[in-house]
């Protein structure tokens, strides 16, 4: 009988037990689980000198899960269709300063100097399937402009380009300190190109007789591939495509001083934000120069280390470091800004697959977007079907993945999926702590 009574005592235990572990693995989420969110201020002015102060705090309620969540929560700023989300972590506050929020709200078109009303929700992130949106908060963005605006209307499209508009953007024109004269940098292949307006057919011109002068729905333009300035007036419709480029050379570059096989020289790129011209590189311990046109007959130097450039000027000693250089060529001033990263994609869904011992070619480089200094991209980049990573300086000692699909990088995290096409792709990094990136088709 005691025997029977053990048991039956021992069912009794095992079945609370399965009861009990059966409560705790088969949580159910409380269906009204939400989050109210709310903001330190209605109005916000920001100014430059205030670049380092906080200008806005976002708060939100504790959600009653029902069971222990472990929930994240984002920050989402939306104005009209554009919008920005910033990671929070576990807390139920972030704070922003004025520097940050200044990029955020022209990131997301905020007009500078202009009082715009902007939306605000959170995002509680439970899982990659499933997150919860709070309610819209709005408060009245004055962002202050912290760069110049030199685009136009106009563009360069062609065969020579973008497949007359279908593989991108057309390239470009900026307005110029001279009144209706109109620059665009551009590299081109062997093919035709003309000039239009908002990348339309609306208004395009071509050359008839290629006189130098446009003509209104005029002949396609001939063009040898290249690296090119060209010059429009759009009040005498007079052109011109010159040859130009801006290069960096020296044995503290990975291509060394220029011979008569050296490949050409590293490409700076112009920078329409600051009329600047700028390159982000690896140098070594050694000495550096600018040349134009990957040639010698106008090169610069700085005699006298006073960081300005003169004609023919002597050698610029340099140590080793990734760098973010910069030239005003109206002024011959330039910057050596050294710089922790510079990002690279990999992956065999890239051209030049998975790096190793048997393929060390170095990544497929992002460079900064100059519009908002916290971005890199990578414009028009082809992929096929497979997988892509990031990472730093060609190296996996930093490299970040999306574990869980969520568009938020990981260091360490998930390979990304692609599939085949032509995309734009840019890594946010205005959270340092969460980056964010998209791959955007075009």
């Amino acid at each position: 009988m005691k025997k029977i009574l053990n048991n039956i005592l021992m069912l009794f235990s095992l079945t609370a037990l399965i009861v009990s572990c059966d409560k705790e693995e088969f949580t159910v989420l409380n269906p009204d689980a939400n989050t109210t969110a709310s903001l330190n201020v209605s109005e916000v002015v920001l100014l430059p000198e205030n670049a380092d102060q906080d200008a806005l705090i976002v708060s939100w309620t504790d959600p009653d899960f029902g069971y222990n969540a472990g929930a994240s929560y984002q920050v989402t700023f939306t104005n009209e269709d554009q919008s920005n989300t910033i990671s929070a972590g576990a807390d139920l506050s972030k704070v922003f300063e004025t520097v940050q929020l200044n990029k955020i709200l022209l990131g997301i078109g905020v007009a500078g100097n202009t009082p715009t009303e902007v939306n605000v929700t959170i995002n509680i992130v439970l899982s990659a399937y499933k997150q919860i949106v709070s309610n819209t908060t709005t408060f009245t963005a004055t962002a202050y402009e912290d760069k110049l605006d030199l685009s136009t209307e106009w563009g360069v499209v062609g065969s020579a380009y973008n497949d007359w508009g279908n593989e991108r953007p057309d390239a470009p024109f900026f307005t110029t300190s001279e009144t209706n004269v109109l620059v665009c940098y551009v590299t081109l292949i062997d093919g035709m190109m003309k000039i239009r307006s908002n990348n339309s057919w609306d208004v395009n011109y071509g050359d008839t007789g290629l006189d130098g002068v446009l003509d209104l729905g005029g002949d396609d333009i001939p063009v040898t591939a290249g690296t090119y300035k060209i010059t429009f007036n759009t009040s005498t419709l007079a052109y011109s495509i010159d040859p130009y480029s801006w290069g960096i050379v020296g044995d503290a570059t990975p291509i060394g001083w220029p011979g008569d096989t050296t490949p050409p020289d590293e490409q700076l790129v112009y920078d329409s934000y600051s009329d600047t011209w700028k390159v982000i590189i690896k140098l070594s311990d050694g000495e550096i120069k600018f040349r134009a046109n990957d040639a010698w007959d106008l090169n610069y130097g700085d005699t006298g280390a006073d960081g300005i450039l003169e004609p023919s000027g002597d050698n610029i000693a340099v140590t080793a470091g990734n760098y973010l250089i910069t030239i005003d060529f109206k002024t011959l001033e330039y910057t050596l800004e050294e710089i922790p990263n510079i990002w690279g994609i990999v992956g065999d869904g890239t051209p030049i697959g998975w790096p190793d011992d048997n393929n060390p070619v170095p990544d497929d480089k992002l460079t900064i977007d100059f519009s908002t200094d916290d971005v890199w991209v990578l414009k028009a980049f082809p992929l096929s079907d497979g997988e892509v990573k990031f990472r730093a300086n060609d190296s996996w000692d930093l490299n970040l993945g999306d574990t869980g699909a969520d568009g938020v990088l990981e260091p360490g995290g998930d390979n990304i999926q692609v599939v085949e096409g032509i995309y734009d792709i840019a890594i946010d990094f205005t959270d340092p702590d969460a980056p964010t990136y998209t791959i955007t088709a075009i």
